[in-house]
Order: C-alpha cells, then sequence, then structure tokens
C-alpha cells in the first residue's frame, strides 16, 4: 500500500505511461473519425462526445498514479470551460479533490532533509497525518515551542526529477486536448504559449522559497484590508522544498456554497472575493493564479483566507495598464480606447479590425456590463464559450499571449466559484467600483 503512494519515478517508467496514455488517447480519435463516413452526423457527434468522455476518464486514471506536474496540469485544465465540453470537465473535476498522502516516514525523512533535524525535533507537536494532499505536496499541523499553531507544507520527495520529463511527454497530451477544443468547442488552442506558461508556473510552484516571497508580498499589498487574513511565514522553518506558516482557521470556501448558508454572509464573500480578483488585474499587476476553493476559508469574523502563494503570475507595468485601459473601455463602451488596449495586450494586431474581439469581450464580460442585478447561475459558460470561439474562428483570432494564460484560468476560475456562491447581485456596480478605485 505505501509504494501504491509514491511518486512513480524513473525517466523511462513515466515516458512509458505518458506515452502509451497518448497512444490510447489518439487510437480511439482515430477510430472515432474512421468510423465517421459510415454514421449519421447525429450518431457521430454523440460518439465523439463518448470518446472525450473515456479519454477524459484515462487522463485521470493516470493522474491519480503519476501525481507531480502532470496531475498539476489536469487540475489547471479541469477549470477550462472555454475549451473543454462540460461532460469532460466534469470527468478532470475529481483531481481537485486531492490526492492520498504519502506515509509519514517518507515526509519526516524530507524534512531532515530539508530543515537539518526531524519534526519531534523542530516543533512542541507535529500531526503525523496529513490534513491537505495535493499534487505537488502535503500539508501537516503542529505547533510550535511558542504554543502557536501552524501548517507545514512538505514537497514530495523526487517529484523536482520528474517533472522535466512529464512536461515533454504533456506535449502529446495538449494536442490531442487540442483536438477536443477544436471538435466541440469550435476553440484553437495555442498548444506552444499554453505548454511554455505552465512550465514557468510549474517551476515557480516547485520553489517554496518563491513562494514564501509571494505570501510576504501579498501580505504587504493587502495590509490595508482588514477583512483579508494571509499566513505569516516562518524562514527558520522553511526552505525550498518545506514551508511553514501560520495556521488559519476557518470554513472551507466550499461550506459556504451550501444552500443553508446564510444569504448575507454568501453576499459578502462573493464582494470580498470578487473585488479582491480585480484588485489584483487592476491595482497591483499581480495575480493569485489558482482558483481553486481549497485556497480559500472563510473565517469567523468574517473575514476571507488566502492559502497557497505558489502560483502567481506578476504581470509587466504595461500590461497592467492595458488591462486597466480595456476594463474603463468596457464600461464606457469606447470602442476605440478597446481596440487599442487589444493592441497592447497582444490580443490583435494593429492591422486586425477590432470589432470581432470586440464582440468576444463583450458576450464574456456580460455579467459585469449590464448595470442591473445578475443571477450567475444563469450565465451559460459552455454556450457563451461556444459562441466566442465560432466568433475567434470566422475572424482566425487565434493569438493567446503568454500573460492571458493563467489570467483566463483564473477569470474562469472566479466565475466557477461565484455561480456555486449564487447571488444574484449588481456586478457591474462591483466592476465599476474595482476600476474607479485605481487612479493611475
Amino acid at each position: 500500500m505505501a509504494a501504491e503512494k509514491q511518486l512513480t519515478s524513473g525517466r523511462a517508467r513515466r515516458a512509458i505511461k505518458m506515452g502509451g496514455l497518448a497512444s490510447q488517447v489518439g487510437s480511439s480519435y482515430l477510430w472515432t473519425s474512421l468510423r465517421k463516413p459510415f454514421m449519421s452526423a447525429d450518431a457521430h457527434t454523440k460518439a465523439l462526445l463518448d470518446t472525450h468522455i473515456k479519454n477524459a476518464r484515462l487522463i485521470v486514471e493516470s493522474s491519480k498514479e503519476l501525481r507531480g506536474a502532470f496531475l498539476k496540469l489536469i487540475q489547471m485544465l479541469s477549470t477550462r470551460e472555454d475549451i473543454l465540453p462540460a461532460e469532460a470537465l466534469e470527468v478532470l473535476s475529481v483531481t481537485q479533490a486531492g490526492v492520498p498522502p504519502m506515509d509519514y516516514a517518507t515526509i519526516s525523512e524530507q524534512i531532515r532533509r530539508e530543515l537539518g533535524k526531524r519534526p519531534e525535533q523542530l516543533f512542541a507537536s507535529f500531526d503525523r497525518v496529513a490534513f491537505a494532499a495535493a499534487s505537488l505536496g502535503q500539508v501537516h499541523r503542529a505547533t510550535l515551542r511558542s504554543g502557536e499553531q501552524v501548517a507545514v507544507k512538505i514537497q514530495y520527495p523526487g517529484v523536482e526529477q520528474t517533472v522535466g520529463q512529464d512536461l515533454k511527454n504533456l506535449k502529446l497530451l495538449l494536442t490531442t486536448l487540442k483536438a477536443i477544443a477544436h471538435d466541440l468547442m469550435r476553440q484553437k488552442i495555442d498548444v506552444r504559449t499554453l505548454y511554455a506558461e505552465l512550465e514557468a508556473r510549474l517551476m515557480e510552484e516547485l520553489d517554496y522559497e518563491r513562494e514564501a516571497a509571494n505570501t510576504e508580498l501579498f501580505a504587504r499589498l493587502l495590509s490595508d484590508d482588514p477583512e483579508v487574513m494571509i499566513p505569516r511565514v516562518f524562514p527558520e522553518l522553511s526552505s525550498r522544498r518545506v514551508l511553514t506558516m501560520t495556521y488559519l482557521d476557518g470554513y472551507p470556501l466550499t461550506d459556504v456554497f451550501a444552500p443553508v448558508v446564510d444569504p448575507g454572509l454568501k453576499s459578502w464573500v462573493v464582494r470580498k472575493y470578487f473585488t479582491l480578483i480585480w484588485r489584483q488585474i487592476l491595482e497591483f499587476g499581480v495575480l493569485h493564479t489558482d482558483p481553486h476553493p481549497g485556497n480559500y476559508l472563510v473565517t469567523y469574523h468574517p473575514r476571507l483566507g488566502i492559502l497557497d502563494f505558489g502560483s502567481i503570475r506578476r504581470f509587466p507595468e504595461p500590461i497592467r495598464k492595458a488591462n486597466l485601459k480595456l476594463a474603463r473601455a468596457l464600461l464606457a463602451g469606447d470602442d476605440r480606447a478597446m481596440g487599442q488596449a487589444l493592441v497592447a495586450l497582444g490580443y490583435l494586431d494593429r492591422t486586425q479590425p477590432a470589432a470581432p474581439m470586440i464582440g468576444i469581450l463583450r458576450i464574456l464580460f456580460e455579467p459585469v456590463l449590464v448595470n442591473r442585478r445578475f443571477d450567475p447561475k444563469k450565465y451559460e459558460s459552455v454556450a457563451k464559450a461556444t459562441a466566442v470561439g465560432e466568433i475567434a474562428l470566422q475572424h482566425r483570432l487565434y493569438k493567446s499571449p503568454a500573460h492571458s494564460v493563467f489570467l483566463i484560468r483564473t477569470l474562469i476560475g472566479a466565475e466557477g466559484i461565484v455561480r456555486q456562491l449564487g447571488v444574484a447581485a449588481n456586478y457591474h456596480a462591483m466592476f465599476r467600483e474595482c476600476v474607479e478605485r485605481v487612479k493611475d
């Protein structure tokens, strides 16, 4: 049983596993394609969807065994309603529930390698069972000699050695997912840009010293907001592969999704979360890009706690200002300014007409463009994504700048969280407030 919880290791073994997966997936699509001439259009569409679901299950099965970068990618893709059909996303979303933790002996030895002593020598107490386990590491609760409660995040041994091989083989899988997006969602995925951005973010997530710096950065940026909680880092008990932070106590954000939760609390969470996302994009130019609900909790005050700062996107100042200009132009209905911002952001060339892309923006930003109460549950994400895909194909709007990959992922994840909270509100007024707050 313990062996089953270890990372699948060895370059050859991982290459065979990933190569075999890509071969299985590719063969299934080839077989569906060969049958097309002998099927009606409706029957072929159903067969294609069935193939997508079968392959999604194969991907999930492999991700649970491999962990590491491969599982991380699947978790990222499981929020992308813009490029994958809902049925496939439902299967992929299983990976968001976490993975079985590694045994204590393995974790204890990893801490000894990183910090020079075992947990029993460093902490007054250390829970042997992790309270959270994810793709790259797991988290244990502990108590300092001072009595302060902390969370200790430990990276799985060997994951850094396997991530390179995973990324090479993920190119094959991304090619397959590109076909899914094209066939059902009428979307074109820029595999090269997506791969490069994923690689950069994954390498950052493996460096807990960088995550510690990110955590401290967010604490400074949000120091003026008493309704937000950021963990405090303990540098003397942290390293590149171990991170010790204050333990934040509260309700998981998913608990607030429940129908029985007080509507007033839900409204507070929606406003705080929505405002927080847009402050990062428009005001700070620094974005927490992992919109998994497990990375947020609601304390009893209430306050919104933010966890896990491994995946952070820093936008160059010209990009932040261009995003701000685009937001202002959207609210003002200024097509000329929108076109200029889209060029500055790299979504359009100067020679391309801006009207089709502006039409796409008006579809995507509908909830914040209508000055009235809007029910997020009535926003049909898949239908909207399909409409956007049709416009993009018709006008060959395929540019996907690197800075947009995780921005889009975050906005889609945020839309999912807001939809699950299910609060009808004037999102236009909230968005305008965020835009007008920024003076530069």
